[in-house]
């Protein structure tokens, strides 16, 4: 059961991020050192760490959560962080680290530009991090201990696609793409012309290509320029905005080009086949039904370990 504790006097803390411990007056700043507002298991949750969370949040939604709301949130995670614990789930902080870096490549900046932004609205980075950090745990977690029950069989799948009419015009929709990408290389805080120069080196590049043999031997000796190795996806693995791009492009062809960081890229589209081994419409239901499972096994598992923590609000 849940319990509830009021302690006689304000007490006061250092912000604690993941793991908090016993505060020692060495770390206390004045700045960040601010009134708990829940004891978690023995852990602070302090006014400064739902101020922090409430900026993060308004960012994420746009949305201005209730103070309740990002409470519940900080509990949820400090509960879910010593659970895993209890598994020897515990990821360093370069993992951390790396998946900050990677959800600042998501938004096409550097993990130097996403603190300068987050710090820009008053947020410090450690927050977010704290977040991943209790996201990557818990999903770790529930998927490991519960694997066998979150599995969705194809039987299942079938059903649910013949219940909503069939699967028989995605079928014919559905291809496997074998490509490689290529880049035009262009250095890092080159002018707009450069690109410019680059963009159309690319478009003689497409009326001349016909084969990937021919985009290999053509990029594999241009000087600033690269090819990679060949990928296979199904249609069920990429984009409908890239689909078209690939459906429209013929076998043997280059796609347009597009401007990225690391310069003008485009595919060579080596070949396309009909295939039923997965459409997006079987992807769509399948990764529907595992997120219902997912779901509903990790709020089960979040009410359990809810029941047995003890919570504290020293003011109450």
């Amino acid at each position: 059961m849940t319990m509830t504790i009021t302690f006689p006097s304000r007490l006061r803390a250092l912000l604690v991020v993941c793991v908090a411990t016993i505060v020692s007056p060495l770390l206390v700043s004045p700045a960040h050192s601010q009134a708990i507002a829940v004891m978690v298991n023995g852990e602070p949750i302090t006014d400064y760490d739902i101020e922090q969370r409430t900026k993060l949040d308004f960012l994420t939604v746009h949305k201005q959560p209730a103070r309740q709301d990002v409470l519940t949130e900080l509990i949820d995670e400090k509960l879910k962080i010593k659970e895993a614990k209890k598994f020897g789930i515990d990821p360093s902080g370069s993992d951390i680290d790396q998946s900050y870096g990677e959800m600042a490549g998501r938004m096409r900046i550097n993990a130097d530009q996403l603190n300068k932004s987050l710090e820009s609205q008053g947020i410090r980075p450690d927050t977010l991090k704290a977040r991943i950090r209790a996201d990557m745990v818990w999903t770790a977690l529930v998927r490991g201990r519960y694997k066998e029950r979150l599995q969705v069989g194809e039987s299942d799948v079938n059903r649910a696609i013949k219940a909503e009419g069939g699967d028989d015009a995605q079928k014919t929709d559905a291809f496997e793409y074998k490509m490689q990408p290529i880049v035009l290389i262009v250095p890092k805080g080159a002018s707009p012309s450069l690109f410019e120069s680059r963009q159309k080196e690319a478009e003689t590049l497409r009326s001349r290509v016909q084969t990937c043999e021919e985009a290999n031997s053509y990029f594999k000796s241009m000087p600033n320029a690269a090819i990679r190795e060949a990928v296979v996806k199904t249609s069920a693995d990429i984009p409908p905005v890239l689909r078209k791009v690939l459906d429209d492009t013929p076998i043997g062809h280059l796609t347009p080009p597009e401007v990225t960081k690391q310069g003008v890229e485009m595919v060579v589209l080596c070949a396309r086949k009909p295939t039923t081994v997965d459409t997006p419409k079987r992807k769509e239901i399948r990764e529907q039904m595992y997120k219902k499972k997912y779901d509903a096994t990790s709020n089960a598992y979040l009410d359990e370990i809810r029941k047995a923590a003890m919570i504290e609000y020293p003011h109450q």
